[in-house]
C-alpha cells in the first residue's frame, strides 16, 4: 500500500508529460521525421563508440528518456540546468555501457543470465538498483521484498505506461550493475599481492635513513654554452608523442560589452517602490497585488532566521530584528524591497504524517493502513506544517493526517515588494553601438579588430585552446553561442555581436585552431627544448662539480670546495609520504647508497647532490594492515579507471558539446 502512494505521490505529474510526448508525435509526419534523419551526415552525430555513430536524433530519444524518468523519480518536470547536464550525462554512459562496457565483460567470458535476472527482480538476490531504491523501503530505509512485489504487481493495472517505463529502467540498470559487479570482481581478484610482495612492502615503508647532503642547484640565467637542436627536439617529441595528444580547440580574443542600469534605471527602480508603497502596506488580497507590481511573486513559505538571506541580507535582517511589521524602503545591490512581516508562529522542523488519495471514498479507512513516515519543511506543504496534530489537510489531491511534529522554531510568513533597477531601452542601446561599433570597424577581420581596439581603448581577453565543451568566458556564463561561433570560423575572422543571457555583447576574434590529433611539434617545441636544456645542463653540472671535489672523502670538504652548505635529513623513507619535498631521483639513489660512504654527484630535478647516508633504521609503524589498505586503494583506484582505458582503446569521440 504505502509503496502504491508513494507512486502516486511522485509520479502524477508525469501524465502531463507523456500526454504532451503523444500529442508530438501524433502532429509530426513520420516521413518529415525520416527526410531529416537521412539528411544528417557524421558531422552531427553526437558520438562514436567502438565504432557504433550516435546520432543526435537517437540521442535525443534517449535524453528524452532519461527525462521522463528523472520526472518520475524526483516527481517534478522542471529542471535547471545542472539537472540537464545530469540526464545528458546519464543518457551517454548508459550508451556507454551498452556498446562498450557490457560488450567487453562478455568478451571476457561474463554473462547474465534469464534465472539470474528472475532472482533479482523477485527480491531473491540483492542488487543495489533495488535494495538502495527509496521506492522499495520501508520507514526504516530498509529494503522490503514485498513493497518490490507490490510495485511489480501494479504494473499491469497502470494505464498511462509511465511506470513501466521506469520497470524498464531498473530492470537494464540492474543488469548492467551486475555486470560491473562481475567484473569489477573478476578484475579485483585477479590483483593479487603475495605474501612475498608483502613483506617487501612493509619493509620498503619501514625501513628509513639519515642523510647528509650538498646541493648545487642549476645556475640562472641559462648556460648559452648549451645547445638544443631542431633535430633532438624532433627526436624527443617522436619519442614522446602519446603525450602530446590534444582535443580540438580554439584561440580567441574577445570584447565583452556588460549591460548595466544607469543611474536613471537605479532611480526608476526605487520610484517604482515608493509609487505603491501605500498599496503594499494596505493590500488585503497580497498575492494579487504582488502579482501585478512585483518583481518577486507571494510564496506560501514559512521562514526562518537566515533563510531570507538568499533574497538580500537587509531583507532577512529587518525580518528577524525587533518589531518587525512593514519596512522602509530597503536596497541591496541595485534591488529595492518592501517587506510586510504577515504572521509569525513556531514551525515544526518536520512532521509525522499518513496520507491517502483525498478521492477516494473512504478515506479514513486508507489513513488507518497507510503507513506514517517524517516529512521536511517542503514548499507546497506549508498547511500541512502548520496544522495541528490530530488534524487533517489536504494538499494536491491527498489527504495529510498530522500525527507528530518534531522541532519546532520560530518562523515568519513575509510579503516581498521587489523592485530590480535593470537596464532601460536607452541604456542598452548605448552598450549596443559601442559594440555594434568595434563589429563594423573590425569588419570580420582580426587586424582590423586590433586597430579598433586602439582607436576605442578597449581591452580584448584572450582565451587560449578553448575546447568545444567550453560554455564560459571569464565571469560570463552561457556562452555557448561564442564557443559555436569560434568552431565554425575561419582563423583571422572576427564575429558580428553575439548577445549572451540580454545582458552581455561580445565581439570575439578566432586567433588560432588547434585540431583533434596530436599537438605539432612547433608549438610545443619551447617546453622540449626547455626539459632537454635541464637534462644537459644536470649533466654539465654533474662534471664540474665530480671535477672540484675529486679525491675529497668528507663531506665539509666537499660544501667548501663547492661553496655551499651541508645539509641533514633524518628518517627518508623510500616509499613513504614523509619524503615529500626531496627529490625523487636523489632518494633513489640514497635509498641503496652504502652507508658512510660519500657518494655522487647525482643528478636531481632542481640541482646536483654530493651526499652520504649516516644511518638506517628498521621500524614498525607500517603494518601488514597499512599494506592491505593501501593495495586495496591502488586497486579502487585501478578499477576506476577501467572504463576510461576502454574508452580511450577504443577510441570513443563524445561530440555533445557541439549540440549542447
Amino acid at each position: 500500500m504505502a509503496v502504491l502512494e508513494t507512486i502516486r505521490v511522485k509520479f502524477g505529474i508525469l501524465i502531463t508529460v507523456l500526454i504532451a510526448v503523444a500529442l508530438l508525435s501524433f502532429i509530426i509526419d513520420p516521413s518529415t521525421l525520416q527526410s531529416v534523419s537521412s539528411s544528417m551526415s557524421s558531422k552531427y552525430d553526437v558520438g562514436e563508440i567502438d565504432g557504433k555513430s550516435v546520432s543526435y536524433m537517437d540521442f535525443q530519444a534517449d535524453i528524452d528518456k532519461f527525462t521522463a524518468i528523472n520526472e518520475i523519480v524526483t516527481g517534478s518536470s522542471v529542471q535547471n540546468e545542472q539537472q540537464q547536464i545530469q540526464v545528458r550525462n546519464a543518457a551517454w554512459q548508459s550508451l556507454v555501457d551498452k556498446y562498450l562496457f557490457v560488450k567487453n565483460a562478455k568478451k571476457a567470458g561474463l554473462n547474465v543470465g534469464e534465472e539470474e535476472m528472475l532472482a533479482i527482480i523477485s527480491g531473491e538476490m540483492d542488487s543495489p538498483v533495488f535494495t538502495q531504491n527509496p521506492a522499495f523501503c520501508d520507514e526504516n530505509g530498509n529494503f522490503s521484498k514485498e513493497m518490490l512485489l507490490d510495485f511489480i504487481s501494479y504494473l499491469n493495472s497502470d494505464e498511462t505506461g509511465r511506470l513501466k517505463l521506469y520497470w524498464d529502467y531498473l530492470q537494464e540498470s540492474a543488469m548492467t550493475q551486475q555486470f560491473y559487479a562481475k567484473y569489477m570482481s573478476l578484475f579485483t581478484q585477479s590483483n593479487i599481492t603475495n605474501p612475498l610482495m608483502l613483506t617487501e612492502k612493509i619493509a620498503e615503508n619501514n625501513n628509513t635513513f639519515d642523510v647528509e647532503f650538498v646541493m648545487v642547484p642549476y645556475s640562472y640565467p641559462k648556460d648559452t654554452t648549451i645547445v638544443v637542436s631542431d633535430k633532438e627536439i624532433k627526436a624527443y617529441y617522436d619519442a614522446h608523442k602519446k603525450f602530446y595528444k590534444q582535443q580540438a580547440s580554439r584561440d580567441i580574443e574577445y570584447v565583452v560589452f556588460e549591460v548595466v542600469p544607469s543611474t536613471e534605471d537605479i532611480a526608476a527602480a526605487n520610484q517604482a517602490i515608493i509609487d505603491v508603497y501605500d498599496e503594499f502596506k494596505a493590500a488585503e488580497n497580497m498575492k494579487s497585488f504582488l502579482l501585478a507590481n512585483s518583481d518577486r511573486q507571494f510564496d506560501n513559505h514559512w521562514y526562518k532566521a537566515g533563510e531570507l538571506n538568499t533574497v538580500a541580507k537587509v531583507v532577512n535582517d529587518y525580518v528577524f530584528g525587533k518589531n518587525a511589521s512593514v519596512s522602509e524602503v530597503l536596497s541591496e545591490d541595485n534591488k529595492f524591497y518592501a517587506v510586510r512581516v504577515l504572521e509569525t508562529a513556531k514551525v515544526p522542523e518536520q512532521v509525522y504524517v499518513k496520507y491517502a488519495p483525498a478521492a477516494s471514498e473512504n478515506v479514513d479507512s486508507l489513513l488507518n493502513v497507510a503507513e506514517a513516515q517524517w516529512i521536511p519543511q517542503t514548499p507546497g506543504f506549508e498547511d500541512v506544517m502548520v496544522a495541528k496534530k490530530g488534524s487533517k489537510v489536504t494538499v494536491n489531491g491527498l489527504v495529510f493526517q498530522v500525527l507528530d511534529t518534531k522541532d519546532p522554531v520560530e518562523r515568519k510568513k513575509v510579503a516581498i515588494l521587489e523592485k530590480d533597477a535593470v537596464a532601460g531601452k536607452e541604456t542598452v542601446n548605448g552598450f549596443y553601438a559601442r559594440a555594434n561599433t568595434l563589429a563594423t570597424k573590425s569588419a570580420g577581420k582580426y587586424e582590423n579588430f586590433q586597430k579598433a581596439l586602439t582607436e576605442e581603448g578597449l581591452y580584448a581577453h584572450p582565451v587560449n585552446k578553448m575546447l568545444e565543451s567550453a560554455d564560459r568566458l571569464g565571469s560570463v556564463e552561457n556562452t555557448k553561442e561564442v564557443t559555436r561561433w569560434a568552431f565554425e570560423a575561419k582563423e583571422g575572422q572576427v564575429s558580428n555581436i553575439i548577445t549572451v543571457n540580454n545582458n552581455y555583447f561580445i565581439i570575439a576574434a578566432l586567433k588560432g585552431i588547434h585540431k583533434e590529433g596530436y599537438t605539432p611539434v612547433a608549438e610545443v617545441s619551447s617546453q622540449i627544448s626547455n626539459l632537454l636544456y635541464n637534462q644537459k645542463a644536470g649533466e654539465k653540472k654533474a662534471v664540474e662539480v665530480a671535477d672540484k671535489i675529486a679525491g675529497l672523502e668528507d663531506l665539509a670538504a666537499v660544501a667548501e670546495a663547492l661553496g655551499k652548505t651541508v645539509s641533514t635529513k633524518e628518517g627518508v623513507a623510500f616509499s613513504s609520504l614523509t619524503s615529500q619535498g626531496l627529490d625523487p631521483k636523489f632518494i633513489g639513489a640514497a635509498s641503496v647508497a652504502e652507508d658512510g660512504k660519500v657518494c655522487g654527484p647525482v643528478v636531481g630535478n632542481v640541482g646536483v647532490y654530493v651526499y652520504k647516508v649516516t644511518g638506517r633504521d628498521t621500524g614498525a609503524f607500517f603494518t601488514e594492515d597499512d599494506a592491505k589498505n593501501r593495495d586495496a586503494q591502488m586497486t579502487q583506484y585501478a578499477t576506476q579507471m577501467v572504463v576510461p582505458t576502454m574508452m580511450d582503446d577504443a577510441d570513443v569521440k563524445d561530440n555533445r558539446a557541439r549540440f549542447f
